[in-house]
């Protein structure tokens, strides 16, 4: 009674032996797998973990090796420019007085310095030879006048001959040859008054050329100016330039007006026309300004210079400026709405051209520009640039484009 028991004590201790090794086989190879996995993700994340902060350490690198730029914004509309430039005083009028007619100096009026009006008498010349040419003129002229009366007597003699002489002809009175004598003779003395009275007009002529010629004896001004010049005196022959060079008597200049020629640079040429007003200054008189106007310009570029020539004329009603002075002429250049002005040191001059950088999307840029007027700290831009452009200020000859760089500043405008 007591082994059934046992027996069945015993079936499933005999059986145990036999499961329970496959049960711990399983849980192992459970928890290895959950070990392999926990250290597969241990590993991966020490691995992005590490890339991570490889990433960062090169970032970090790439901006502590970007440089450091100071960037300013351009400014729109360049200002208004005063373009000065020297130039050359000298008279609105200027010319010398010859004499017309030859001679000896009878006596002068005026000296250097006079102001005179036109039509005054500067000078008297004696014309001796000129006065006796005009007697034989005027002679002459009698003498052929007296000639037409002649003339014309003998003509009405012989057409009257002709008519008495026509009609005995017709009458049988006289042969027909005696006529045709006697109406020859008419038209000869018809041609005769012509001829005589040819021969007055050109007598006439001569004498009004002399006549003309006498009035020069008297020296005037030809317009209202002052002398600048006297280059004879009494007693002193006069050429009228027959033959041997002239003498000039006196020199004469307008001064009411003064012209000033300036030689504008070919860059600033287009901005200047007639009509546009200039101040005009002077070293004699500091301090006080003068105003003029563009009147003309030659209209070409000189090809040796590369300059405009430009004539401003100024008002001198006092006489207060003197012909041949040096001035100094103002321009002022409106300034262009479509360009942009930036420091002067933002210009980076390279084989390839003008370049300035730009800082765009954290890095640098070289943008080609191209310039305008030059106001001495600053440029105009007119291509290549606009107000919102960050522009690098003081860059570095070595600078490339696509470096990155970091700002130290942001000013508001580039004045």
């Amino acid at each position: 009674m007591l082994k059934e028991p046992e027996a069945r004590d015993l079936a499933p201790l005999e059986a145990a032996p036999a499961t329970r090794p496959r049960r711990r086989g399983g849980m192992f190879l459970v928890g290895l797998a959950i070990g392999a996995a926990a250290l597969g993700g241990l590993i991966y994340n020490g691995m992005r973990e590490r890339a991570a902060a490889e990433a960062a350490l090169e970032m970090e690198t790439k901006q502590a090796a970007a440089p450091f730029v100071e960037v300013v914004h351009p400014v729109g509309e360049a200002p208004d420019q005063t373009l000065v430039l020297p130039g050359q005083t000298m008279a609105f009028i200027d010319t010398p007085i010859y004499a017309r007619t030859s001679g000896y100096l009878k006596s002068w009026s005026y000296d250097i310095g006079a102001h005179v009006k036109r039509g005054d008498v500067l000078a008297q010349i004696e014309t001796p030879e000129l006065d006796q040419q005009l007697r034989e003129a005027q002679a002459q002229l009698a003498q052929n006048q007296a000639a037409v009366i002649q003339a014309e007597a003998n003509m009405d003699l012989a057409r009257i001959t002709n008519g008495r002489t026509a009609e005995l002809v017709r009458q049988g009175w006289t042969s027909r040859q005696q006529g045709d004598q006697d109406r020859l003779t008419f038209a000869g003395s018809t041609a005769a008054v012509d001829v005589a009275r040819a021969n007055v007009r050109v007598a006439q002529a001569q004498v009004d050329r002399l006549e003309e010629l006498t009035r020069f004896e008297s020296v005037t001004a030809p317009f209202e100016g002052v002398i600048t010049g006297r280059n004879t005196d009494v007693g002193a022959l006069i050429n009228a330039g027959a033959g041997t060079p002239a003498t000039e008597l006196f020199h004469m200049a307008s001064t009411q007006t003064l012209r000033i020629f300036v030689a504008v640079p070919e860059i600033d040429a287009p901005n200047l026309h007639p009509g546009d007003v200039a101040t005009v200054t002077f070293d004699a008189y500091p301090g006080q300004t003068f105003r003029g106007a563009l009147a003309r310009t030659d209209g070409a570029i000189n090809s040796a210079s590369r300059t405009l020539l430009v004539e401003v004329d100024v008002e001198n009603l006092d006489g207060k400026l003197l012909p041949g002075a040096f001035a100094f002429v103002h321009f002022t250049l409106q300034g262009r709405t479509n360009s942009v002005v930036v420091p002067a040191n933002t210009l980076l001059f390279r084989s390839e051209g003008l370049r300035v950088g730009v800082v765009r999307n954290g890095a640098a840029e070289l943008v080609p520009i191209t310039i305008g007027r030059d106001y001495g700290d600053r440029v105009e831009v007119l291509t290549g640039l606009g107000t919102a452009d960050e522009v690098i200020l003081n860059p570095s000859d070595a600078l490339v484009g696509g470096t990155v760089v970091r700002l130290v500043n942001h000013k508001a405008s580039g004045a």
